[in-house]
């Protein structure tokens, strides 16, 4: 086994149990829940961050009695200090790997919802041949899922937006899927056969937030198109949209299988609107044995799809 138990800094050490409690507090927001996740009670907890910034010094976080926020400090710490536990983290894993069980962490991203990937199927497929992973998987928009594979804080993430940077990172196109407007049940364009950007720019929008996959899509479809609009209204679930829809308070739009799941409004097709690309996205280099474990799982019950831009990285 592997032990690596300290991270020389001048003339002091930094354990990693530190950065481990730092990378907690920044992710959570609390101390109070940074030390549950970390099995340690608070008053511990508290003491190390604070050895820590004495031997920075400098404050890593900012504590208040309602809140705890990161520093301009904390914010540069916080990027190496992951990469250096993920390192650590790759080097026990890599070791045991080397006996016949992959044992280890993975963090899987994703968008919401996600029909190209059968994520719950594939997941029992990984655990039943990885029993001892343990996986840990979270929901974010698209610019937070890619700054966090960048940032070794998640091993591969679902997308639904090509990465405007793709300097260090492997990309799998999973699937193509059109995009369809939702309108509300009896609205003038509910019997339409097809409609183009221009018309839909007509009517008051509903649509995800910026930094979501799908907004970044639509603007850019409406962009290209020439054609301006208004987003009326910002829903961060589909499930909101999807009722903000239905009320009439403008239409959205989303791709056609995510439309199929929604009852409460109607589907019209589109012209003029590229259709997104979903993909797998995850750091070209340094993969952990679960990672890569899970890749070739995704690579043998999902085939890459075709017409991809570029070719995938391989570890």
């Amino acid at each position: 086994m592997v032990a690596i138990t300290a991270i020389a800094y001048h003339d002091g050490s930094m354990e990693l149990r530190q950065l481990t409690y730092a990378v907690a507090v920044a992710e959570t927001g609390s101390f109070t829940r940074a030390a549950h996740r970390c099995f340690v009670v608070q008053s511990a907890l508290s003491h190390q961050i604070a050895r820590l910034e004495d031997e920075l010094g400098t404050r890593l976080f900012e504590r208040t009695s309602r809140r705890v926020q990161i520093t301009p400090a904390g914010e540069v710490f916080l990027g190496p200090a992951r990469e250096a536990l993920a390192a650590v983290e790759r080097a026990r894993s890599e070791v045991i790997a080397c006996g016949s069980e992959v044992r280890g962490r993975l963090s899987i991203g994703t968008i919401t919802p996600l029909a190209a990937v059968d994520l719950p199927d594939l997941l029992a497929a990984y655990r039943d041949r990885y029993p001892a992973v343990r996986v840990t998987l979270r929901a974010r928009m698209v610019r937070d899922l890619l700054s966090e594979v960048r940032e070794h804080a998640c091993d591969i993430a679902f997308v639904d937006s090509r990465p405007e940077r793709t300097t260090g990172l492997a990309v799998r196109v999973l699937a193509h899927e059109d995009l369809v407007a939702i309108v509300p049940h009896g609205h003038r364009l509910a019997g339409a056969p097809r409609v183009a950007p221009a018309r839909l720019a007509e009517e008051p929008m509903v649509d995800m937030p910026p930094g979501s996959g799908i907004r970044r899509h639509n603007d850019a479809a409406f962009a290209a198109a020439g054609v301006p609009r208004t987003v009326a209204f910002e829903a961060d679930t589909m499930a909101l949209l999807e009722q903000l829809v239905a009320r009439g308070l403008g239409i959205g739009l989303v791709s056609a299988p995510t439309a199929a799941r929604m009852p409460a409004v109607s589907t019209v097709a589109l012209t003029g609107v590229p259709p997104r690309a979903v993909q797998a996205v995850w750091r070209a280099a340094g993969a952990s044995p679960a990672a890569r474990a899970f890749l070739q799982l995704l690579r043998e019950r999902t085939p890459e799809a075709p017409g991809a831009e570029g070719p995938e990285a391989s570890e």
